[in-house]
């Protein structure tokens, strides 16, 4: 067995795991480790524990030191400075004329870099803009695009409802989520109400999509023909918690001069009382209803309008 701690850095919600050696560390405790990128100021992020050797095999490597008073002053002196950085290179973006938006710029640790991170909506040619910063910095440039799921990470804020950002406060890393997902927990397909700062669709989809679907199993779309104990019927409404399915009687069946004969009340059955039928028939004939074909346009309209909605997730190994 081997103990590990979590180190968590200040551009990525992502915990990496290092060796503590002989240090006693504690959650909260700054430490100065060395990553692909060179050596980094983070942050303790829980208590250590055993994990098994091959979990984790001999790329693990050690935490360097626990943070001194001169390191923490190195790292509050580096977000000072970032402040005319990111000024300075907005002027140099606004002269050169290039469709970027700059979100945030970030010092290495160890002085030598400077990383200035953007979005843009299609790719950039800005070579001649890191050769000014280079030439006004006196350093190493580099200019990283992102997503703007990633912009709404290193910004944060708070969400609908009300809560700090998921992707900010603890979200590690980002799960594909889809219309298909709003639509399984009978939500309100309008894009406003279900995307989140960054306009993409709300991660949060995702947390009960995998609850609702196994809800979801046996039981009927409305519109549907069922059998139930007291003949055939047509599912009117579904209570996807309470497995209950609400269905009106079929008093005439369906012919061509109008659709069935519905009674006017409405039965409630639990979905283990019920033989599904078939499809969901709608309108008269085989032709679907106005309101079928409207509804339908309406979904392809969200689909095209979040047809963007492409998780880029950028995940740097430490």
């Amino acid at each position: 067995m081997r103990k590990v701690v979590a180190v968590k850095f200040r551009t990525s919600a992502k915990h990496y795991y290092f060796d503590p050696g002989d240090l006693v560390l504690r959650s909260g405790d700054a430490v100065v480790v060395e990553t692909s990128r060179g050596v980094e100021l983070g942050w303790i992020r829980g208590e250590g524990r055993e994990v098994a050797e091959e979990d984790f095999g001999k790329n693990i490597k050690l935490v360097k030191r626990k943070a001194t008073e001169s390191d923490l002053r190195k790292d509050r002196d580096g977000q000072m400075k970032k402040k005319d950085a990111i000024r300075t290179c907005k002027e140099q973006i606004a002269a050169s004329g290039i469709a970027m938006k700059l979100i945030d710029a970030e010092y290495t640790f160890d002085g030598n870099k400077l990383i200035f991170y953007f979005t843009s909506e299609k790719r950039v040619d800005f070579r001649d803009l890191v050769k000014e910063l280079a030439g006004q910095f006196r350093m190493r440039i580099e200019l990283r695009q992102i997503g703007v799921r990633d912009e709404a990470r290193m910004l944060g804020g708070l969400s609908t409802c009300g809560r700090e950002l998921c992707c900010k406060g603890w979200l590690m890393d980002f799960e594909p989520v889809s219309i298909k997902m709003a639509k399984v927990q009978n939500l309100s397909l309008n894009p406003g109400k279900i995307s989140g700062c960054c306009g993409r669709l709300m991660c949060c989809l995702k947390y009960e999509n995998d609850v609702y679907v196994e809800l979801k199993k046996g039981l009927p779309n409305p519109g549907e023909f069922v059998d139930t104990p007291g003949g055939k019927a047509k599912v009117m409404d579904v209570s996807i918690f309470k497995g209950i399915v609400r269905v009106k009687y079929v008093e005439a069946e369906r012919t061509k001069d109008g659709p069935e004969q519905l009674s006017s009340d409405m039965f409630e059955y639990d979905k283990t009382e019920i033989r599904r039928k078939g499809k969901r028939v709608s309108g008269t004939g085989h032709k679907k209803s106005a309101a079928s074909a409207s509804s339908e346009s309406f979904e392809r309209e969200i689909a095209d309008a979040l047809k963007d909605d492409i998780i880029e997730v950028i995940q740097e190994d430490a």
